[in-house]
């Protein structure tokens, strides 16, 4: 199928910009830099005539997408190129002055999901930080949101729980494109980070990953179709507690499980609720790692019928309603890490709200209630900040 769409990557090679003419470039990157005709960003950039690329950063899952979720990770040298490759997932999370002692501008190349918590929006953001910091150039190459450009969902985060999983206060799904993000972030706290943004060509916000005919690389191991990513701003909550949210299976994020619950109970529970666009369907499966290794565990398997109608984010808080209530024996919260004050749920949930009220009904239609009023706020925010037609 033919290309309907060209990304910012597609437009590197022929763009005469002054953030490029005669700049030494960093690059941040992974797999999913690719243009539609399969060609590596950082293969392009090292190309560059008018500049000279002399650093690579990567972030979570590594410059080449082989570290599962949470692995750290040091610096390395490229193979090839022999220039460093310095970590933004490990003893650092923000470029620091050394890192960018070689640097004018960085490139920034990553294909995110428009969700608050994919550390990809987190790097994007402390990078932006470090620009400004530093006084270095950001150059966005910008990207779809996958889903398109329209539905935002989910309560913004609270001042006081930034963390890699949600580094500034928007809401769970943005239904920005990431170069339209770093917009909204340099405009709304003023970091007066050098930022310009690299359009795509033939995107509008009604489009689907699907409909421009790119590639789709996997942006991380657990992410592998565009079904895993249609759910995974609702299910990835559950990563706050000792279900499993799918991973070690074949269907991250599409199935949720463990071994004390009952698959076709609480299938016949949540499709009882009549959530939009949705279907509930009991599945077992023992996971070949991660949470409940080895164990056969029951569960669901969520299929998306309508994604027009389906709304991911309150889907997912009504099955952590489900099961928190159906289980309240065996469901629990994962504890803060040593020396941590915060609960996962907590940080990716963006305030303390979710843990708290989600196990009654009450409380859950409470969250949903104040979420809704978080989306109007922000869509009134992100308004001016938007790149693409409707």
């Amino acid at each position: 199928m033919k290309c309907k769409v060209k990304t910012g990557a597609d437009r590197l090679a022929a763009l005469d910009h002054p953030m490029i003419r005669g700049r030494r470039l960093g690059l941040v990157t992974n797999p999913t830099g690719i243009t539609a005709d399969f060609a590596s960003v950082i293969d392009i950039a090292s190309g560059l005539k008018q500049a000279e690329l002399t650093a690579l950063f990567a972030c979570e899952h590594g410059l080449y997408g082989q570290r599962q979720a949470g692995e750290k990770f040091g610096d390395e040298t490229h193979p090839s190129l022999g220039i460093p490759v310095y970590s933004l997932y490990g003893e650092y999370k923000k470029p620091t002055a050394a890192m960018l002692e070689s640097v004018d501008t960085i490139l920034f190349d990553m294909q995110d999901l428009g969700v608050r918590f994919y550390t990809y929006l987190s790097t994007l953001i402390y990078v932006m930080e470090a620009c400004a910091e530093h006084g270095k150039s950001l150059l966005v190459l910008d990207r779809p949101n996958p889903l398109g450009g329209n539905v935002c969902e989910g309560g913004i985060l609270q001042p006081g729980f930034e963390s890699m999983v949600g580094a500034w206060s928007m809401p769970i799904r943005t239904g920005l494109t990431i170069g339209e993000l770093a917009l909204a972030v340099n405009g709304e706290r003023r970091l007066g980070c050098d930022l310009d943004v690299v359009l795509m060509e033939g995107w509008n916000r009604k489009m689907e990953f699907i409909d421009t005919g790119l590639p789709w690389m996997m942006p991380s191991p657990n992410i592998p179709t565009i079904d895993s990513v249609r759910v995974y701003a609702g299910t990835c909550l559950f990563e706050g507690t000792n279900v499993s949210e799918g991973r070690g299976t074949t269907r991250p994020f599409e199935w949720i499980g463990a071994p004390w619950i009952d698959g076709a109970d609480l299938a016949a529970a949540m499709n009882k609720r009549r959530q939009p666009g949705v279907h509930f369907h009991p599945v077992y499966i023992t996971p070949t790692f991660s949470k409940h290794q080895g164990e056969l565990c029951g569960g669901v398997r969520l299929f998306v019928t309508q994604p027009d109608l389906y709304q991911s984010v309150r889907t997912g808080l009504a099955l952590l309603h489900e099961i928190a209530s159906g289980y309240p024996e065996r469901f629990e919260w994962l504890s803060p890490p040593p020396g941590g004050r915060r609960h996962f749920i907590d940080l990716l949930a963006g305030g303390e709200d979710v843990r708290a009220r989600i196990a009654d009904e009450e409380g859950l239609e409470a969250v949903l209630e104040a979420w809704d009023l978080d989306e109007e706020r922000w869509r009134q925010i992100r308004k001016s900040y938007l790149l693409y037609e409707r």
